[in-house]
């Protein structure tokens, strides 16, 4: 123990200097085309070093780390395995951008804090100490040592990989994202050099390697986040704490929006955005017609540009909207689709965002749409804590790291410490959001677009959904409406908006990188234990070594993490939209047979598996049949009719779990009085 202390120690000592050393190079005149690669590598070669250092070949090691990780270096790694992108990148945007309470269509940013700390009480309470106790490996030998059989392992096995796969290649878009800024790649590329980080810490040693690596990854995250929110606090308040003075920016907040909706130009702009909704909304009418026309149009466009003898931007432009243009009908009805309902929100008061007013509700029937709005809202906020809470309380790669501790008490001290380590960041959240918000309004807003600084150029060319300011009512100057900031960019384009160095911009991303580098490495890990140990393996009798069973898991784990990069590069979702989806898949799939199967002897392997099958089914089916192309199948109606009380498709637990559980006890008490009754006519017998 006193070695582990000293080597943390210097690790720390060590990241200091780091850091020192860097911010000392900037002031001296380092450019920063080499301190954004300088805090890529730097720190991707610190994990690596301690990943070769935790290479292993023993099973044991492998898969649970000998059983001897103390609790309060458990609980770090917990909190960085639990620190995914979402959590560091796109928590603080999801308060920025949903506000606390949020709307009928973004269910808000405070049901993330509260859902996520409120699922480590139900780990702590019901789950970690009773799993431990049973020392296993995988949370699906749970399902084959209580309830027998097959079928509740291979399903369990399955849900398994589908949650842990729709999470991690979230963790990847992540690593592209913060690769390519950092050091000017293409995003592809960008992908391909945080996965060779990922593999090194996990492809080695297992869980023993990745339980330290996260130790080192959770300082760097906690200090990413926690200076520069502190530092703009003390810019702004004169305070560092931010989490004790950021409350009082939020009447400056309300007076900037008041301001802003009751400004003429705002006005010109929502004009703007109604408009072009209204054009796709035209369009969506006669797809074929309006596609046709809307080619011949640019190639018109495109044709004269030439003749004319224009600047060749103009002809290059006109050219790249003519090649970007759908194909088929299908793919027009999708684009287009989202193209009007992005129009329309961005059409509405302060960019369809939630603000401290109310306008307009004393026109007639707005009062009774903003209450109907009102109530849709409070459900999916519920609803998305109902489904984080359980989510968290049955995700595969979470309760993993609990086998990991010497013993049941000790797998309850460091839930306690998991959630002290996670608090500490989430408490700052929303003052980041709250101070990055007031930012925008008092420097970039009512800023002249030629004036703008360079930053924004440079996040728009890595991706131009994160980030885009258009001059949508020709005046030159920024309105609040013409801003668009996606989620995953508030934090990371924090110290530059904050007009911090730039040593603080690289150790952001180093602090994104290290988030998203930590929970990918226990999500592969869990992919391959659950391929090649609960489902190859049992299923197909192999009799092999426990090096060789390493072995195969190790080559599998590459092949997911390089499956997982492929979806990733298409970036056709945001990363809390995927870990949202895979925290359903959790809860519905493992929470109601785990939580029966720990706490009622009635629960039978028949109500198990068809309860799991039901959860699992009633959720997956909302989530898909609620996708475009689904709906362009002809699956559903057009949205909002298709939802079922207004509850978002990635909150589809909220229905799954409950089915889950009485669909358990239903065929669980059936099968009892029918395995009851078969004894009992055996027993009469002669």
């Amino acid at each position: 123990m006193q070695r582990i202390h000293k080597l943390f120690a210097l690790y720390l000592l060590g990241l200091a200097c780091f850091i020192g050393l860097v911010g000392w190079a900037e002031h001296a005149g380092l450019s920063r085309q080499w301190i954004g690669p300088i805090f890529l590598f730097v720190p991707v070669m610190m994990y690596a070093t301690i990943g070769v250092w935790g290479r292993t070949a023993d099973s044991e090691e492998y898969y649970v780390a000998g059983r001897r990780i103390p609790p309060i270096y458990n609980g770090m790694a917990t909190a960085a395995d639990w620190m995914s992108a979402a959590s560091f990148l796109s928590l603080s945007g999801a308060l920025y951008l949903q506000g606390f309470a949020g709307t009928s269509q973004q269910p808000g940013g405070l049901a993330y804090l509260l859902g996520w700390t409120g699922g480590f009480v139900l780990v702590a309470l019901l789950i970690a100490p009773q799993l431990r106790a049973l020392n296993l490996y995988t949370l699906p030998d749970f399902f084959q040592l209580r309830y027998g059989g097959r079928w509740p392992r291979v399903i369990a096995a399955l849900a398994a990989v589908m949650c842990s796969f729709s999470y991690v290649v979230a963790q990847i878009y992540a690593v592209g994202l913060i690769a390519s800024r950092l050091t000017g790649v293409q995003f592809e590329i960008g992908i391909m050099l945080g996965l060779g980080g990922v593999l090194v810490c996990s492809f080695l040693g297992g869980m023993r390697a990745i339980t330290w690596t996260q130790v080192a990854q959770y300082v760097m995250i906690l200090l990413a986040f926690l200076i520069p929110v502190s530092w703009l606090a003390y810019q702004r308040l004169g305070s560092p704490v931010a989490v004790a003075v950021y409350t009082q920016e939020l009447g400056k907040i309300a007076e900037y929006e008041k301001t802003l909706l009751s400004d003429p130009a705002e006005r010109d702009v929502e004009l703007v955005y109604l408009q072009r909704g209204m054009v796709y909304e035209s369009r969506l009418r006669n797809i074929p017609v309006a596609l046709e026309a809307e080619r011949e149009r640019l190639r018109e466009l495109v044709h004269q540009l030439r003749i004319s003898n224009a600047d060749l931007s103009q002809v290059l432009a006109a050219g790249r909207e003519l090649a970007a243009l759908p194909q088929d009908e299908a793919t027009a009805r999708e684009q287009w689709t989202a193209a009007m309902h992005e129009n329309y929100a961005r059409a509405q008061p302060l960019g369809g965002m939630p603000q401290h007013t109310v306008p307009y509700a004393v026109i007639p029937g707005v009062a009774e749409a903003a209450q109907v709005q009102e109530d849709v809202s409070r459900r999916n906020f519920l609803a998305l804590m109902f489904c984080l809470m359980l989510g968290t309380a049955g995700l595969p790669h979470l309760l993993t790291r609990y086998y990991t501790l010497p013993t049941p008490a000790a797998a309850r001290r460091s839930v306690a410490w998991t959630l002290f380590f996670v608090v500490l960041l989430y408490t700052s959240a929303p003052a980041l959001a709250a101070l990055v918000k007031l930012q925008v309004m008092q420097t970039l807003v009512g800023s002249h677009f030629d004036a703008l600084p360079t930053w924004i150029a440079q996040w728009t060319r890595v991706d131009g959904s994160l980030l885009s300011i258009e001059d949508v009512n020709g005046d030159g100057i920024v309105q609040w409406g013409e801003i668009r900031l996606g989620a995953d960019l508030i934090m990371l384009a924090t110290p530059e908006l904050g007009g911090l160095p730039f040593v603080v911009s690289g150790l952001v991303a180093a602090g994104g990188l290290a988030a998203a580098l930590s929970t990918a490495d226990g999500l592969l890990l869990t992919i391959s234990n659950a391929l090649v140990r609960d489902l190859y393996l049992v299923e197909r009798g192999k009799s092999v070594t426990p090096q060789q069973r390493v072995i195969l898991s190790k080559f599998t784990l590459l092949m997911v993490a390089l499956a997982a990069a492929a979806v990733a590069s298409v970036r056709s979702s945001g990363i809390l939209v995927l870990v949202s989806a895979s925290f359903s898949i959790a809860a519905s799939a493992f929470v109601p047979a785990m939580l029966l199967g720990l706490y009622w002897k009635g629960a039978t392997r028949q109500g198990a598996v068809w309860g799991m099958l039901a959860g699992l089914g009633i959720t997956l089916y909302y989530m898909v049949a609620n996708t475009s192309p689904a709906r362009a199948a002809g699956w559903q109606s057009a949205p909002p009719s298709h939802l079922w009380w207004g509850i978002q498709p990635t909150l589809a637990a909220v229905f799954g779990v409950p089915v889950g559980v009485l669909v358990i006890w239903g065929v669980s008490c059936l099968t009892r009085r029918k395995t009851g009754a078969a004894m009992a006519s055996t027993e009469r017998q002669p």
